[in-house]
């Protein structure tokens, strides 16, 4: 297993505010698959920072949010 990783930014249809961070994760080696790396993201990230961002009044649906992912890499740290 590789320890990878990845700059991102997040943006939601609706919040003006965009998540400019970093995430890491094990893969076994090889390419990585930016679609399934965008949903990882959303899935276990940008929707739990946006979850925070609107409060307990407003349902964040992770089809609202967009991900660029600016950079890959192995992680040697």
């Amino acid at each position: 297993m590789t320890t990878y990783i990845a700059q991102f930014v997040a943006r939601h249809r609706l919040i003006q505010i965009e998540q400019n961070s970093i995430f890491t994760w094990r893969q076994e080696g090889g390419e990585i698959d930016e679609s399934l790396l965008v949903e990882k993201i959303k899935r276990e990230s940008s929707l739990f920072f946006y979850q925070l961002v609107a409060g307990k009044n407003y349902e964040i649906s992770w089809e609202d949010i967009s991900i660029t992912v600016w950079k890959t890499q192995p992680f040697l740290g």
